[in-house]
């Protein structure tokens, strides 16, 4: 049984360049480049917008596996990247890797954590570090996603990528144990403590403006002493020149 979900037919391309592409995509075309280890060179050639988008909209997405017809030359590929317009969405240019049947190739496949983990329950969050995972993956055993179950996860409990149980035949190749979800403590406690040790009167915390004087304090007092007496002087009328 074929593992293509769709067959696209693919005009191959002579030429190169921006002026070229604008040409291509005034015929309806959207231009592309065919690469991959088991060819010579790059393929640049055309593909029809909207057979490409219908045939990635499976569950697998970018992931679904294509056949691309090339001339009378069948392909296997996968859609490695593309390009839109930023504003009217269309499709500027797409990337197709060659890919074989018997030969593990790298893609990126979404993570889903599922389950209600212990820490969630006491109050704290539940953070996902990593949205996808590069995995490497025979192309007909690419899977829709990878699950992990974070119900034993406690506050302050971490779960790495040595930690998932990933399905047979697929592999993940990395030398760093990189975290994928961690549980941390409730924000709310935190909040509340700092407003506490802000709080007037709070061990270390700044006086308010316009309190009161502690008791006692000399300098304060010379320093009103002073005021009073400024005022006294200035209030006094000034005395007139003696007369000779």
């Amino acid at each position: 049984m074929s593992i293509i979900q769709t067959t696209l037919e693919a005009k191959a391309r002579t030429s190169s360049g921006k002026g070229f592409a604008r040409r291509t995509r005034a015929e309806g075309l959207v231009p592309a480049i065919m690469y991959g280890p088991h060819l010579e060179k790059p393929v640049s050639l055309a593909v029809e917008p909207k057979a490409l988008r219908e045939a990635i909209n499976t569950p697998k997405k970018l992931n679904t596996v294509l056949g691309l017809n090339l001339e009378g030359n069948q392909h296997m590929v996968l859609l490695k990247d593309y390009q839109l317009d930023p504003v009217s969405r269309e499709l500027l240019h797409a990337d197709f890797i060659d890919v074989r049947e018997n030969e593990p190739v790298k893609v990126k496949v979404p993570m889903v954590l599922t389950g209600k983990s212990i820490g969630v329950t006491e109050g704290g969050i539940l953070m996902q570090m990593r949205r996808d995972l590069e995995v490497w993956a025979l192309p007909a055993a690419i899977p829709q996603q990878l699950e992990a179950d974070v119900t034993s996860m406690k506050i302050g409990a971490a779960m790495h990528i040595n930690d998932i149980k990933l399905p047979p035949g697929i592999t993940v190749k990395t030398n760093v144990n990189y975290t994928i979800a961690v549980v941390t403590a409730p924000e709310v406690e935190k909040v509340v403590e700092a407003a506490a040790a802000a709080a007037p009167g709070a061990p270390g915390a700044p006086a308010a403006a316009g309190a009161a004087p502690a008791a006692g304090a000399p300098a304060a007092d010379a320093k009103a002493g002073d005021a009073k007496a400024g005022d006294k002087a200035a209030a006094a009328p000034a005395k007139a020149p003696a007369k000779k």
